[in-house]
């Protein structure tokens, strides 16, 4: 079949690449110069199984309370008058009942377990180097009351196959010594030594690459406007670019859009739960001999994330939902750093951090929205909120095979399914 990928972020691509690989004629469509430039671009760098845990769960409720009203919390709502928001907001309350949590977490691991086992088995068959490490990743705590609840997490993670085990203070100083230093801060860990880290951006431009050289036209530069429709089916999605408007139709069609998926689905009446939740990194580059973090780490009170990327420290993580708005707030880029600054008082860098934010598409529930929509030749692959390199290979591999009229391997709840 001839396939239209709308979105060349990571899932995005990864569709397209395993569409193609399927057998299919594969068009991919982005307004960016190049793959992976928005949410890709600067995330937090892990394949992380181990974050599992959706935002909705029993416990959100007194952490929001301790985070009410600060500028610099992990998880910042400002109200907007968006019914979307709104409507959102009253769904993630109602996944914060345990056994929908346990559900989907369950949903989660699954998909994510597979998704990095299709990571490994690309990597290795197209010599991908994208900064890639195997060291695992190490959930750290600093609170008590937080390391329990995350103890409780990691046993039903267990349950569905997945390596994560508790460890003591003294075990998560030799999974990273770099955080000796801030030793006084810490009571506890986890550990998932089968997790990993890298430079998400690399691994999509290299798999685009890669994609191109097998027939995949991607188009860059291209504005989707709209998605047309007749006979209650999908008719073509009208773009434009540098050559002016053009109507591009094919057999099926991939809504890969992330954040911005909403906007385009909901005049063809589908209201897709899927609100931007922002996200922010600071990229540093480190001091030639300093004392840094080698193994890729999980802050679990700060709700950040720390991956060596090469030379360089990405931190990243916190949720700020304001819509659309992508200006960079002073107060939540220095929150990044104060809190390096705590966990690592002796690392030195050169130069000044990078800051950057994106949009995460997320759902109430954490879980993706992956299959086949109300219109049987348009299909979705959205929604995976912070964990979108984590489950992309898995959800694209997933969506090839439904598209091409197999059942997927991974027990998940897939849209139209």
């Amino acid at each position: 079949m001839k396939v239209l990928v709308l979105g060349a972020g990571v899932v995005g691509t990864t569709s397209a690449w395993y569409l193609a690989q399927a057998g299919h004629e594969v068009t991919v469509v982005d307004r960016q110069p190049a793959a992976g430039m928005e949410t890709s671009f600067a995330n937090g760098g892990q394949i992380s199984v181990s974050h599992a845990e959706p935002w909705a769960n029993p416990h959100v409720f007194s952490r929001l309370a301790k985070w009410l009203g600060r500028e610099d919390a992990p998880l910042l709502w400002r109200w907007r008058t968006d019914p979307a928001q709104w409507l959102w907001g009253l769904r993630f309350l109602r996944e914060c009942l345990p056994g929908r949590t346990g559900q989907n977490i369950a949903n989660i691991v699954s998909l994510a377990l597979y998704s990095r086992t299709c990571l490994q088995t690309l990597r290795v068959a197209e010599s991908l180097d994208y900064e890639q490490r195997q060291a695992g990743i190490l959930h750290i705590y600093t609170d008590p009351q937080e390391m329990a609840q995350g103890a409780k997490a990691a046993s039903q993670m267990r349950q569905f196959g997945l390596d994560r085990m508790p460890v003591d203070v003294a075990r998560c100083l030799e999974i990273e010594p770099a955080l000796a230093a801030g030793r006084h801060l810490l009571c506890g860990g986890d550990y998932t030594p089968s997790d990993e880290s890298g430079n998400a951006h690399l691994f999509t431009r290299a798999l685009a690459d890669r994609a191109a050289s097998r027939g995949v036209d991607f188009r860059y530069g291209v504005q989707v406007d709209r998605i047309g429709t007749g006979g209650g089916r999908i008719a073509g999605v009208l773009v434009h670019g540098s050559a002016g408007s053009e109507l591009l139709t094919a057999d099926a069609y991939v809504l890969a859009l992330g954040s911005y998926s909403p906007l385009l689905s909901r005049p063809l009446g589908l209201r897709l739960p899927v609100y931007p939740a922002k996200g922010y990194s600071a990229t540093i580059e480190l001091a030639d001999g300093t004392t840094a973090p080698s193994v890729s780490l999980t802050d679990d009170a700060h709700k950040l994330v720390f991956s060596r990327l090469g030379d360089r420290l990405r931190i990243a993580g916190t949720a700020e939902f304001n819509g659309y708005d992508l200006s960079l707030n002073p107060v939540r880029c220095q929150a990044l750093m104060t809190r390096t600054r705590q966990l690592f008082p002796d690392l030195q860098f050169v130069g000044e951090p990078l800051f950057w934010c994106g949009l995460r598409p997320a759902t109430p529930s954490n879980v993706p929205l992956i299959g086949r929509s109300p219109y049987p030749n348009l299909w979705l692959n959205t929604g995976h909120g912070t964990l979108g390199w984590t489950m992309a290979c898995g959800s694209g591999k997933a969506l090839a095979d439904m598209i091409s009229g197999h059942r997927p391997e991974p027990e998940f709840a897939f849209v139209g399914a």
